[in-house]
């Protein structure tokens, strides 16, 4: 769906509409261009990680259809970074983010080198990055949300971003923090104040979640270990994103994920704050029509 009033302009990139595909879908950046057939303004590509990893033994995915939901504990499976970058010398027709991590063998003390790597392989190759510290699929992961290790983190990304730019003669890329859905308000406001310490771009909310509230599925399903995503996540999310809004004042750029199965999912999002939105459970279970609902859905509101 072209149409030049969907356009948005957000942490110094051009977007041609607000619904993007997440992470997780597209890890070895392979479809990109593809999946920008569908309608998508843009699509994340990841998470990468410095060297190739399998991943968690399967089965790892599991379908819950009676909450419109998905439990995964993938773990990072990717070809690593420097494959990713191969398949990223195509010509992008879509803006394309680079979603990092670390491996798994690689201790937290550590992860540091890990997203460098991944930062310096991916700089001339993707529009802007996120750091991924929030899967709960990397054991000891989210460990690295904590404040001092999180704002050590963005710091030294944005202090190596600031010098290829240099020695490239680029534009700075942008850089954005995936948090989780299942911090306390002192954790998010701990992260306002890490966004504003630190001078990244912007925020992802949110990943998926450990919380297993209220499902409606198989005890044998709910009980699997991993991220869950969909339809239970969607009033958290939009929680997260306002409460980042209103508490920051608007002082970045949120993207919105988690849970939008329909136009006024979508909507809710963006009325709480977010600058634009992202799918991957609901294109699962809606299919890629709900890219299009939620552009004319937005126009709609315009007028």
């Amino acid at each position: 769906m072209d149409d030049a009033r969907l356009e948005r302009e957000v942490f110094g990139v051009k977007f041609k509409n607000p619904v993007g595909l997440a992470a997780g879908f597209d890890k070895d950046a392979k479809l990109y261009n593809e999946f920008s057939d569908f309608g998508f303004g843009f699509v994340e590509i990841g998470t990468v990680t410095p060297k190739p990893q399998p991943g968690n033994p399967k089965k790892r995915l599991f379908r819950l259809l009676d909450d419109k939901a998905i439990i995964n504990r993938m773990g990072f499976n990717n070809n690593g970074v420097f494959e990713a970058v191969e398949q990223l010398k195509k010509k992008h027709r879509v803006i394309v983010g680079g979603n990092i991590g670390k491996n798994k063998v690689t201790a937290n003390q550590d992860a540091i080198k890990d997203y460098l790597i991944c930062f310096e392989a991916l700089f001339e190759h993707v529009d802007y990055f996120v750091v991924n510290v929030s899967s709960p699929n990397t054991p000891g992961l989210r460990e690295l949300q904590d404040k001092e290790p999180l704002t050590k983190l963005l710091k030294k990304l944005k202090s190596h971003n600031s010098k290829l730019a240099k020695k490239l003669n680029k534009k700075e890329k942008p850089i954005l923090l995936k948090i989780a859905p299942d911090l306390t308000d002192d954790q998010l406001l701990d992260i306002i104040s890490i966004v504003t310490d630190t001078q990244i771009e912007g925020v992802i909310a949110t990943n998926t979640t450990i919380e297993r509230t209220d499902l409606k599925s198989h005890l044998v399903l709910t009980e699997e270990k991993g991220g869950l995503s969909g339809k239970p996540l969607t009033q958290r999310s939009t929680a997260v994103i306002r409460f980042l809004s209103e508490k920051s004042n608007k002082a970045f750029p949120i993207i919105g994920v988690g849970g939008i199965h329909s136009p006024e999912d979508a909507m809710e999002k963006l009325e709480a704050g977010a600058d634009l939105v992202q799918l991957y459970t609901g294109f699962i279970y809606e299919g890629p029509g709900l890219i299009k609902k939620i552009n004319k859905a937005i126009l709609e509101k315009m007028g």
